[in-house]
């Protein structure tokens, strides 16, 4: 994609953020340098790799803006945990590989919805108001849920450290999958770690003689560490039957009413999964009300399990048709769970996404010369 005059990109993300306005929201402006110990604190250290970091003599680590939705949520919660609708415009910056297909610096427009009342209803809007904005464009949906595998792992009988490392990994597939083998017994034990649990299990100390420590654990860090791993070695494997129906829920994907089906029958086997269930199918209820087409909608359980690290429940997308070398036009989901984290205690149930405006703006200018 061909760089597009920023003047442009920017009166495109003007354009939009005044449609979101046009809905009720409340415009707002998150300061451009961020505090880096909250980003860090959410995303942990990989965040830094992508990030622009900079030190303040006064105000210690600060980074760039690398999108909207956390300060956003932290000013909201700052100011108390009352429903309400944002909406914004403006640069985030981020690290990329190739700065060709990728700018490190672009345009986000986004709607954000805090409000408890109606968690459903409250996605459908925000999802249908992002479909109105691009409304004309060479655009595809996706949507998809990752309190359904959430509420899949609460079923299994599963320790509660197991079930704590898998929703660690819940964003990251393949550790995800590698946790799976391992604790259903089909990955054999590390050589080292073997020798490791030898030494526990004959009241030995592993690390008795075992040189300088190099890194950053404290002692007491890597002796905790100890004791889970000998904990989860007496634990039994985790059934294939089991095993099976979480690759059913994961592996899940068709149009909103096949996967609907289908998501009910593993529900009769896996009684934690139908109150997910149930809120997925007030969802989509609250989709057709607003206009959306659900008999055709896309869903995929695992969609956003790579890119979408903090939502946890509804995700969605939209993509170019037949442009797989353009980033999404948009993202979105619920987030729940960052606000309250962010609210020291506060907490309320919220929803949004996100616009790039330039790729939305190229495919405009593509659909006008067609």
């Amino acid at each position: 994609m061909s760089r597009l005059p920023k003047a442009a990109v920017r009166d495109e993300a003007l354009r939009l953020r005044a449609m979101f306005e046009a809905t009720g929201a409340a415009p707002v402006d998150p300061a451009i340098l961020q505090p880096a110990a909250t980003l860090l604190d959410l995303y942990g250290e990989d965040i830094r790799a992508r990030a622009y970091v900079t030190a303040d003599p006064l105000r210690g680590e600060q980074m760039l803006r690398p999108d909207f939705t956390v300060p956003v949520v932290q000013e909201h919660m700052d100011g108390g945990a009352e429903p309400a609708r944002y909406t914004y415009s403006g640069e985030v910056f981020r690290k990329q590989e190739n700065d060709e297909t990728r700018p490190n610096e672009y345009f986000q427009v986004g709607l954000e919805l805090f409000d408890g009342r109606d968690p459903e209803a409250a996605d459908a809007d925000v999802f249908a108001s992002i479909a109105e904005a691009l409304q004309g464009l060479p655009v595809k949906p996706a949507t998809g849920d990752i309190g359904i595998t959430s509420a899949t792992l609460a079923g299994l009988t599963l320790s509660d450290d197991r079930r704590a490392a898998l929703m660690r990994h819940l964003w990251r597939p393949r550790r995800f999958r590698a946790l799976i083998d391992q604790f259903a017994g089909r990955k054999p034990v590390p050589t080292h770690r073997k020798a490791v649990l030898a030494i526990m299990a004959q009241g030995g100390d592993p690390m008795q003689g075992s040189g300088i420590r190099i890194g950053l654990r404290s002692e007491t860090e890597i002796r905790a560490r100890l004791d889970r791993l000998a904990k989860d070695a007496v634990q039994p494997p985790l059934p294939a039957s089991e095993v099976d129906l979480l690759d059913q829920v994961t592996g899940l994907k068709d149009v909103a009413p096949v996967a609907l089906e289908r998501l009910r029958d593993v529900a009769v086997d896996l009684p934690t999964l139908s109150p997910a269930v149930a809120r997925l199918e007030r969802r989509f209820e609250a989709m057709a009300a607003r206009g959306i087409d659900v008999d055709s909608l896309p869903f995929e359980t695992s969609f956003g399990r790579t890119t979408l690290e903090y939502y946890d429940g509804f995700v969605f997308g939209f993509s170019a048709i037949g442009r797989p070398d353009l980033p999404a036009v948009a993202i979105g989901g619920r987030y729940d769970a960052l606000t309250k984290v962010l609210g020291r205690g506060a907490e309320i149930p919220a929803v949004g996404g996100i616009i790039r405006a330039e790729v939305a703006l190229h495919l405009r200018e593509k659909e006008g010369a067609a």
